[in-house]
């Protein structure tokens, strides 16, 4: 590089003015003679920082695009979220020109947002409508996917919805919104860490939620990062020899440049090498139930985003208030929790966590739910109709159980075959949540759920318990709380190919009983003719999990578990989905049971009336089946007439420490969970904020108590740098304001009493009179007020630049 400009600069001028032009380029350019690269520094759009830099940005954003499609957000198909990448990089070069066309920081946003509204769903509609390539037809696929997601939600009154096109939508404008946000931020305010650090947390959040190794991401990123931190901190420091004309700035660039190079080099290889070979981990324990905790914030979003991919912690075992269903059943052999128990005791329990009534054709959810409280060694059935057929003989059992990995507040209770009709927790108060005012159990939570003591009262199987006998006499008397809750199904969940399968089933052994009906699916279910398969996204299943499984024939225990339950409604018999885990392994003593997350199981409960619910599992491959006895021949039970069946009402307790309230601390109606409440929930939101907003303007707006001149000269600072206005690095407090004058004539005086106070201060250390620090105070006032004016003065200021 030359020591002289072309146009007779100091030394190292032409490096560093924000645009540069060599002279003649023009000439050259309309002479058609130039590179792309030469005719885009023709047109003065080459940036001091370099194209290095503007690489690095784009490198930085891309990371995080390519993190959030790794693991295969939305619906386990990866291919929906290649778009994300490509969008980040244009929201960097957006952010780019639209700093090197001098607009203001609100301008550049807003014209920004305009852009992404218009390029965004045409990326989404690629993916959901590949076959239309038109503009048109990709922005209609768009439009119609969201405002399909946003009826069922609100208005079709669905509790989740099969569209995915939204979600596809909210990550391409966050990658957009990123790289906007970082362009801008390098380009425009001259903050590089701003980007850095935003760019940083969310990739970080990206990886926290993705149980893929991500590594070379982050190397990448950490990479591109820490250089465009070194070129920025070189940019400055040459600027500034520049600006003193002290040495030459092209020396010192090169020498700043290979330093940092050597630097970013020597951290990164540390990182990893310490990465490879550390084995302590000294803060573990802090991240203790995160997992957990992530995996239960995943399931509430699940509802309004179809997600996740087999790549996220969200796709985790978890018991909460929806079970959708996805391509993939995520577990692992690592301990969930551990079971002490009798060691004499040999039944292979099932671990029962929650239950669903309402299938939603990828999944399973609750209608109505309410809560009850119940204290330590309370019955939690009691005042039910849950518990209102005590077992014919049974025997009491008690069970330890301790949280290993498994952190979630529902708690586990045995089911074999029968529920257990008088459990209780010995140890700990609980929270049980029913559905149907207080009816049927859904599920029993605590906040001390990592050692709790579960005593159950065990049916047991023989002639005098229950058999098969039992269950054949128990017809068809079902109480109308349980026709209205248990026999309800979308109608499309029996098509064509679960019709054929109903039919094979019926075909296959004896169904003229309920009992007989259930013992013939679950035995055709588990034959041959099916495959379990904890990976089905090749089969493409995107709408209903039933026709799907009739259809394809390969599925896990969901899909096994929903198809049984679904036929058998359509016949008429009432049935539940229940979620828990499967029976554990013990250890060599007996007395200890672990059960791990590969055991995590799904499974039916059929109801018998006068019996209650009983377990069977269709899912051939890992369940274990406990078959009943036959028993003594039954005749057929008298069926009750209506007046006899058991209501709601006739369980009503007017024991004061029963505290019903719906689940989740809402309304028994219109609570969290209601259909239509989300958009109120967010125009609430966006009201409280909006509040809190002004609130806070209201708390900033004059000065409270003592202050002091650099506070002062701080605060001015702060609030012209929010439209634009920050001091350079290498102005003095007089020259910067000096400069905020020449933009403000009216603020002239007031910003030179601040300015006067600032140096005499911190640099003569002197101490201002009550006169002059009143005087001060009344200048912040006004500066408050007249400093606003710079959002419409944003040009002048970068022209000055």
């Amino acid at each position: 590089m030359s020591a002289t400009g072309g146009n007779g600069s100091q030394p190292g001028r032409e490096d560093y003015s924000p645009f540069i032009a060599p002279a003649g380029a023009k000439a050259a350019a309309n002479a058609g003679d130039l590179s792309l690269l030469e005719r885009l520094e023709a047109l003065q759009l080459r940036p001091s920082e370099g194209w290095l830099t503007l690489g690095l940005v784009i490198v930085m954003v891309a990371t995080i695009g390519l993190s959030l499609d790794d693991p295969q957000w939305v619906l386990g198909n990866g291919e929906l979220t290649d778009f994300l990448a490509p969008v980040g990089a244009l929201g960097v070069v957006w952010g780019f020109l639209s700093a090197k066309a001098g607009w203001s920081r609100w301008l550049a946003h807003f014209l920004g947002a305009v852009f992404a509204a218009l390029i965004v769903p045409i990326a989404v509609g690629m993916g959901l409508n590949p076959a239309d390539q038109s503009i048109g037809g990709l922005f209609h696929a768009t439009a119609e996917s969201t405002v399909n997601a946003y009826l069922d939600l609100a208005w079709r009154g669905q509790t989740i919805t099969q569209q995915y096109g939204h979600f596809m939508l909210v990550l391409g404008i966050l990658c957009w919104a990123t790289g906007q946000f970082a362009g801008y931020a390098v380009f425009g305010h001259r903050r590089p860490l701003n980007a850095v650090v935003l760019t940083g947390m969310l990739l970080v959040a990206s990886m926290s939620i993705t149980i893929r190794d991500q590594l070379g991401f982050l190397v990448l990123f950490s990479l591109a990062a820490l250089s465009l931190l070194v070129r920025s901190h070189t940019l400055e420091e040459r600027t500034s020899w520049l600006r003193r004309r002290i040495g030459d700035p092209a020396t010192v660039g090169r020498l700043y440049l290979r330093g940092g190079s050597a630097f970013v080099a020597a951290a990164v290889g540390a990182a990893l090498l310490l990465t490879a070979t550390a084995s302590s981990a000294p803060l573990a324990g802090a991240w203790t139930g995160v997992d957990q905790q992530i995996i239960e914030w995943g399931q509430q979003i699940q509802r309004f985003l179809p997600c996740c991919g087999a790549g996220t912690r969200i796709s985790g075992v978890s018991f909460g208030p929806n079970a959708d269903i996805v391509g993939v059943w995520e577990t692992s052999s690592t301990p969930a929790v551990v079971i002490t128990r009798n060691p004499t005791d040999t039944t292979p329990y099932y671990w029962m966590a929650t239950t669903y009534d309402t299938f939603t054709l990828k999944g399973w959810t609750r209608s109505k739910e309410v809560g009850v409280d119940r204290q330590p060694g309370e019955s939690m059935l009691k005042d039910t109709l849950e518990g209102q057929y005590p077992p014919r003989e049974k025997q009491t059992a008690s069970f330890n159980i301790s949280a290993l990995r498994y952190r979630g507040d529902v708690l586990l209770t045995p089911t074999v075959p029968l529920t257990p009709m008088a459990n209780f927790v010995d140890s700990v108060p609980t929270h049980l949540t029913l559905l149907a005012d207080g009816s049927y159990f859904l599920s029993v939570q605590s906040d001390d759920h990592d050692d709790y003591q579960v005593t159950a009262d065990i049916p047991t199987v023989g002639d005098k318990g229950i058999n098969q006998n039992l269950l054949r006499a128990a017809g068809k008397s079902y109480p109308p709380e349980i026709r209205g809750l248990y026999l309800d199904y979308p109608e499309e969940a029996i098509g064509p190919n679960a019709t054929k399968l109903l039919k094979e089933i019926k075909a296959s052994g004896k169904t003229d009983t309920p009992f007989d009906l259930a013992m013939t699916t679950q035995s055709y279910l588990r034959s041959n003719a099916f495959t379990y398969d904890q990976d089905v996204r090749a089969f493409g299943c995107t709408s209903n999990v039933v026709e799907c499984f009739a259809r394809d024939r390969h599925g896990y225990c969901q899909y096994f578990a929903s198809t049984m339950a679904i036929l058998l409604r359509a016949e008429g018999v009432p049935t539940r989905l229940v979620q828990g885990f499967l029976p554990g392994d013990k250890d060599s003593s007996g007395a200890h049971e672990t059960l791990t997350f590969a055991q995590s199981h799904a499974w039916v409960q059929v109801y018998f009336p006068g019996i209650g619910w009983v377990n069977f599992d269709p899912t051939g491959g890992r369940a274990v089946v406990t078959a009943l006895p036959a028993g003594p021949a039954i005749p057929a039970l008298p069926s009750p007439s209506v007046a006899e069946i058991p209501s709601v009402g006739d369980f009503q307790s007017d024991d004061p420490r029963r505290s019903v309230r719906p689940a989740g601390g809402g309304t028994e109606s219109g609570g969290p969970s209601s259909p239509g409440n989300p958009p109120f929930v967010i125009v609430g939101f966006l009201l409280l904020t909006a509040v809190l907003g002004l609130a806070f303007a209201a708390y900033q707006r004059g000065p409270r108590g003592p202050i002091q001149p650099d506070s002062v000269y701080d605060g001015v600072v702060r609030l012209a740098r929010r439209f634009g206005y920050g001091p350079r690095p290498t102005q003095t407090v007089y020259e910067y304001t000096g400069a905020l004058g020449d933009e403000l004539p009216a603020a002239r005086p007031s910003l030179e009493l601040v300015a006067r106070a600032k140096v005499e201060v911190a640099y003569g250390r002197r101490e201002l009179g009550q006169d002059r620090l009143g005087a001060l105070r009344e200048a912040q006032r006004r500066l408050r007020v007249t400093l606003l004016r710079l959002i419409f003065r944003r040009h002048r200021w970068r022209s000055r630049r």
